[in-house]
């Protein structure tokens, strides 16, 4: 069975386990995730979840690589996206004003590169979330980056400032980079 197939037919499952872990973790401190789900969700997957409040993030922390069950990384990334350190923790009054975002992770390929321009031709706008590793450093764009960062320059720059390194690294330097895509589960597109 197609993972895209599996995840359309259950995206309000999966949108509304993500809003109850994070009230539940808000509100009581408690991350809660189910014991039960259908089987189908039964897989290992990367999931970040995004929390925008009043169309302004507010959260968007995840887990980039498919180590643990859908289910269990979709929980761990609704509380880590609570308390985002870019912001002040989500409170309790803010619940009713949040929107919810998931990102469910394909696996994570490698692009090899003899030269940096090989980077620039490899990647794709709007499909390509990138992820970038040097040294103990690294930083991830999910593909939804690209509609404020359209030029493949620019994005490889900003990936480099966002894992902490000088943002023309990827030209001079011996990196890993990483391409993967997302399926996308918007709460507001399902009202």
């Amino acid at each position: 069975m197609e993972i895209e197939d599996i995840i359309k037919r259950n995206r309000e499952l999966l949108i509304s386990i993500a809003r109850k872990t994070i009230n539940s973790y808000v509100k009581e401190g408690k991350k809660e995730c189910p014991d039960s789900y259908p089987e189908e969700l039964n897989f290992n997957a990367g999931v970040f979840v995004t929390i925008n409040e009043n169309n302004e993030l507010r959260g968007c922390i995840g887990v980039p690589y498919p180590e643990m069950k859908l289910i269990d990384a979709l929980c761990e990334a609704a509380v880590s996206a609570t308390q985002d350190p870019r912001f002040l923790p989500i409170k309790e009054k803010e619940l009713k004003n949040i929107k919810i975002e998931i990102s469910i992770l394909t696996p994570p390929e490698k692009i090899e590169a003899n030269d940096p321009m090989d980077y620039i031709n490899e990647i794709k706008p709007g499909i390509d979330g990138l992820i970038i590793e040097k040294g103990g450093a690294s930083g991830l764009f999910l593909p939804q980056v690209w509609k404020e960062i359209p030029d493949k320059r620019e994005f490889l720059n900003e990936l480099c400032l966002k894992a902490g390194l000088p943002k023309n690294t990827w030209e001079n330097e011996k990196i890993n980079l990483y391409r993967f895509h997302a399926y996308i589960i918007n709460e507001e597109d399902l009202n």
